[in-house]
């Protein structure tokens, strides 16, 4: 069991037990699925995409896939059925590792870090935010890297509300700015 899982069992489980006053312990929300993605414009050459495929692999631990366009778009040189970003999907034992180490290596290697916005959920109590460069993940080697790349980071919960969702993730260390 890593670390962040234990913790969620053992200390976040029944501070929010206690502070949203739930009778049962399957009503405390969860952090279900991490998905990493990241997209990448159509006009750059195909080894941006082979790039990304194998930082993203680093990252998470696992094979990311190729996400394709679903719709036309003229003014973006864009047809159904090309390729326009890498994603992967963590669930269970590496997405608890994946978010030790987001909060506890990545975020503070950030230049001039004050926290990450709480602005955003969407409204159903999951979590979005953005990393401009992934030279700030341990795994990846800058000197190798060719092509610049940003992640969109989502944290999936079972929560209902954006409010539980921020609790959840306050305990579970994320560092939020002070507003």
């Amino acid at each position: 069991m890593s670390l962040m899982n234990k913790k969620y069992k053992e200390e976040v489980v029944p501070a929010l037990k206690a502070a949203l006053s739930y009778s049962n312990v399957m009503q405390v929300p969860k952090i279900t699925k991490i998905v990493i993605s990241t997209g990448i414009s159509s006009e750059k050459e195909r080894d941006a995409f082979t790039e990304a495929k194998a930082q993203l692999a680093l990252i998470a631990g696992q094979a990311p896939v190729i996400t394709k366009a679903k719709k036309n778009i003229s003014n973006f040189k864009l047809r159904v059925g090309m390729p326009v970003g890498a994603m992967v999907t963590l669930r269970n034992s590496r997405m608890y590792d994946f978010l030790d180490r987001l909060v506890h290596n990545t975020l503070p290697r950030v230049r001039d870090f004050r926290g990450v916005s709480s602005k955003g959920y969407d409204g159903s109590g999951n979590y979005n935010m953005g990393l401009q460069d992934v030279t700030v993940f341990t795994e990846v080697d800058p000197d190798k890297l060719k092509h610049q790349f940003g992640l969109n980071i989502t944290i999936v919960t079972t929560a209902k509300t954006d409010k539980e969702a921020h609790e959840l993730l306050k305990l579970m260390e994320i560092p939020f700015k002070e507003n």
